[in-house]
């Protein structure tokens, strides 16, 4: 039996080596590649899943890591700065997707409650998937990646809400009862575990992390612990991991979990989307083809418009409403679940769910690819947008502008552009740092430097920056795309500006350099230039080094204090 397990768990890791690897070959998202594995795998074609509850209980440990390490991003302060508004937005989008897709549905000829369980469907969005593509392109940090990931968890919590009153009735049980006995139930949970959190597991982690491995197993067993005691309670393991993973986001060892534990989440994760995939029902769509079309664009356009809206209104940019809105362009898992629950009590018919199951891959597929070239997109309508941006001044963070000319301008102050402070300011000259995280920029500009809240990918707020009297533009954002456009736009109107950017990969380095940079950081070459310097310097003395080695853990401390990482490819 566990050889037969273990064999089919390798041909399904192969078969998504090789569809995923393709996937990287035509430059499309990895994740399609496991759903894609799923579907091959899937009864409708090779029919290799059976060990249904294996690949399920590692798509839940896929599912807790994942949601653990975005806990672990967040903490009480960024909850609070964008709770107000991702409530309004998830509580919005939900009610307005579900009125305006029940009054699709009844037109269309469904009955009362296939219509409600429809309509209800397309109002949730995929938490998990969202948090990945966000994660891979390093936008969980950003104002509109807060947003979105506060509303989306705001989503989930209606959606289980809905899914035990649901239960409920197939139980025969009383409903009201039920749902304030669960509500009391996770509120003395939460009251146990935050208490905790706050005074003693700073100090806990500190004795903890003097050993790295028995750090590692900690972070594991906390997340395991409190997602088992979630789901025992009858809310979700979902809920558990996060709430862990926030727990620990106040200890001084949270980024060092969080590099550590994504190699486990991107192995488990892969069993998540691959059981997606292999439950996608292709059975009975034929009459189905016009409502799959029309609830497919009310997924992809509708429910964006409506996020845009809702953050409009509350004097947020278009940009940042564009970008969370298309964080709700997909149907749930909590909505084939949903969809599943009604099927099982005879409420529905295998066509519903058969509709919903393929909405949901169209939604998935095309929200991915929106998502992932979403600052694209953006440049190519953000003209047609202004219907949903109130004028005056907006919530998100100009107000540390501080307007004038400037002879430097700094794109991204963690990591390399904090490295580079000093030694701009050693120049004397009037400089301003531009950085995407409202966190940074609040922090910065207590200290007293000239912020600017933006993304050097939104063409908006370079033209609206004045490059003519720059003598020097530095960018330690390491995405050649949003180089190449700040390069651009550099050049158009000051052509003796020192430009430096970072990257990467050679051949990147040599387009930029092509493209008017004047400077390419490379900081993998960087390091091994500096340590032959070092080498140089010092030879074989070892007093040397080591006076060296006591100034590098002072940085390194003064860096963690700052909770600066050092991941593979964000700035």
């Amino acid at each position: 039996m566990i050889e037969s397990i273990f064999i089919e768990l390798s041909i399904i890791i192969i078969i998504a080596v090789v569809v995923s690897g393709i996937m990287k070959l035509l430059k499309q998202p990895i994740m399609i590649g496991y759903i894609i594995t799923g579907i091959i795998t899937g009864p409708y074609f090779l029919d290799i899943v059976k060990s249904m509850d294996s690949i399920r209980t590692f798509s839940q440990f896929g599912i807790a890591f994942l949601l653990f390490i975005a806990g672990l991003s967040l903490n009480p302060k960024i909850i609070r700065s964008v709770g107000k508004v991702s409530l309004l937005t998830g509580v919005g989008q939900v009610t307005f997707t579900s009125l305006i897709g029940f009054t699709i549905a009844k037109l269309l000829g469904f009955p009362t409650i296939s219509a409600a369980y429809i309509s209800i469907a397309l109002s949730f969005s995929s938490t998990i998937i969202i948090i990945k593509l966000l994660s891979d392109k390093g936008r969980l940090e950003t104002l509109y990646g807060r947003i979105a990931l506060g509303f989306l968890i705001v989503q989930d919590i209606i959606a289980i809400v809905i899914l035990m009153v649901i239960s409920s009735f197939a139980k025969g049980t009383v409903t009201v009862s039920l749902t304030l006995e669960s509500i009391l139930i996770g509120a003395v949970a939460l009251a146990v575990v935050v208490p905790f959190s706050v005074f003693v597991l700073p100090d806990l982690s500190k004795k903890i992390a003097k050993s790295q491995e028995f750090l590692l197993l900690f972070s594991i067993g906390w997340m395991v612990l409190l997602s088992a005691i979630f789901g025992y309670l009858g809310f979700s393991i979902e809920i558990g991991a996060l709430i862990a993973g926030i727990t620990l986001a106040v200890t001084p060892y949270h980024y060092e979990i969080k590099l550590k534990l994504k190699i486990l989440r991107d192995f488990f994760i892969l069993f998540f989307f691959v059981l997606l995939g292999s439950q996608m029902a292709f059975s009975n769509m034929t009459s189905m083809i016009i409502p799959i079309a029309i609830f497919s664009t009310l997924v992809l356009v509708g429910n964006p418009i409506i996020v845009m809206s809702i953050m409009g209104l509350s004097r947020y940019s278009k940009r940042n409403g564009f970008l969370a809105g298309l964080t709700v362009a997909q149907i749930s898992e909590f909505s084939l679940i949903l969809v599943s629950l009604g099927v099982s009590l005879n409420q529905l018919g295998n066509d519903v769910l058969s509709m919903i199951t393929a909405i949901a891959l169209i939604t998935i597929f095309g929200s991915t690819y929106m998502i992932v070239n979403g600052e694209k997109l953006y440049q190519r309508v953000s003209k047609y947008l202004s219907i949903f941006e109130r004028k005056g001044k907006k919530v998100e963070g100009h107000e540390h502008r501080r307007d004038g000319h400037y002879e430097i301008m700094l794109f991204g102050c963690n990591r390399i552009g904090y490295t580079l402070l000093d030694s701009i300011k050693k120049l004397k000259k009037k400089f301003m740092i531009i950085d995407y995280n409202p966190e940074i920029v609040s922090q910065l500009s207590e200290e007293g430097y000239h912020c600017i809240y933006g993304d050097a990918n939104d063409t908006e707020l370079l033209n609206s920056i004045d490059f003519s009297s720059a003598k020097m533009v530095i960018s330690t954002i390491p995405e050649i795309e949003t180089n190449l456009i700040l390069i651009d736009t550099v050049r158009a109107r000051n052509k003796k500006a020192v430009i430096i950017v970072v990257s990467h990969q050679i051949d990147e380095a040599m387009k930029l350099h092509e493209s008017g940079a004047t400077y390419v950081i490379m900081p993998y070459f960087l390091g091994g230039r500096y340590a032959s310097t070092l080498i140089e310097k010092y030879g074989t003395n070892v007093k040397k080094f080591l006076k060296e080695k006591t100034l590098q853990i002072e940085h390194l401390k003064m860096r963690e204090t700052l909770k600066h990482e050092h991941p593979r490819r964000q700035r």
